[in-house]
């Protein structure tokens, strides 16, 4: 069943690190390019976000928007600048023992001093790279409601491309029914319009014959219309496939525009000619439509 390339995902998770929110949203694109927005302390990660996403999605513009609310700080654990409280410690031994105290230094002694504690940003950054677990789980929930919707619009251009393919078979029964009618028409009117032109006399039957053959083989679309329900039927087998289709179907609805502009170049015929017309209407709705299609 074939998906729409359009679509929205949304995925959250919570944890004792904070909460994860991850939005996707697909444009059409003819190629696959996808966008990914991190918090910065996250930007390493940007390359597994892009593949996870890259394999589940064959074409478009996919834009990913990841945002992660860290725990509150009184809630995490602090980060300790290990260097940072080593000096100190040794600042305080020397100052003691300049002072001539005998106490040792102790962790209370420490804990007065700000600078043992690493920077906020550090600190907000270890807490965000914590969170990680939640943005995959978040990421793949966001993924799977993406899916979910853009396979829903797939279903939906599915019936609006099925009936189309239907309205220009029906079309093209039509064209068949009518062409030998018209053949049959065009050399009869031939004839008389050179019987009245000429003496009977002067009229070569052989030529005329000729002329006649000529004409007919000019006017015939029979391998136009085989070729074009040959293209239906890969057109609806694209339709039926569970791969990716809409490169195939773009190629195959242009075979489908090119026989059909053959079929109304070669009418001659009021009914065929308007046949060909709707049916070229029809393919104009469906090179719309599946400009959609994954």
């Amino acid at each position: 069943m074939i998906r729409s390339m359009t679509g929205f995902g949304r995925g959250h998770a919570r944890g004792d690190a904070g909460t994860a929110t991850v939005e996707l949203r697909s444009t059409n694109k003819r190629h696959l390019n996808v966008y990914v927005h991190l918090p910065d302390p996250m930007g390493e990660a940007e390359a597994e976000v892009r593949s996870r996403v890259q394999d589940a999605v064959e074409r478009g513009q996919i834009d990913v928007e990841i945002d992660v609310d860290p725990a509150d700080a009184d809630e995490a654990p602090a980060a300790i600048d290990s260097d940072a409280a080593m000096r100190l410690k040794q600042r305080l031994e020397r100052l003691s023992a300049a002072a001539q105290i005998k106490q040792p230094v102790r962790l209370d002694h420490l804990l007065e001093f700000d600078e043992i504690f690493a920077a906020e940003e550090e600190r907000e950054a270890a807490q965000i790279q914590r969170a990680w677990p939640l943005v995959l789980e978040a990421l793949d929930a966001a993924i799977s409601a993406f899916q979910e919707m853009r396979a829903e619009e797939g279903a939906a251009l599915h019936d609006d491309l099925a009936a189309r393919v239907d309205a220009l078979e029906a079309h093209l029964d039509a064209i068949e029914a009518r062409a030998p009618d018209r053949v049959d028409e065009r050399q009869t009117r031939l004839r008389e319009r050179l019987a009245e032109l000429m003496d009977d006399d002067r009229i070569d039957p052989d030529r005329l014959e000729t002329e006649v053959a000529l004409l007919a083989d000019k006017l015939d679309v029979t391998e136009e219309c085989v070729r074009l329900h040959s293209h239906l039927t890969m057109f609806r087998e694209a339709l039926a496939s569970d791969e990716p289709s809409g490169r195939k179907l773009k190629f195959v609805t242009q075979e489908i525009h090119r026989e059909t502009n053959t079929i109304g170049a070669k009418a001659d015929d009021e009914t065929i000619s308007r046949h060909a017309v709707q049916m070229k209407e029809e393919i104009e709705k469906i090179k719309e439509q599946i400009r959609n299609v994954e």
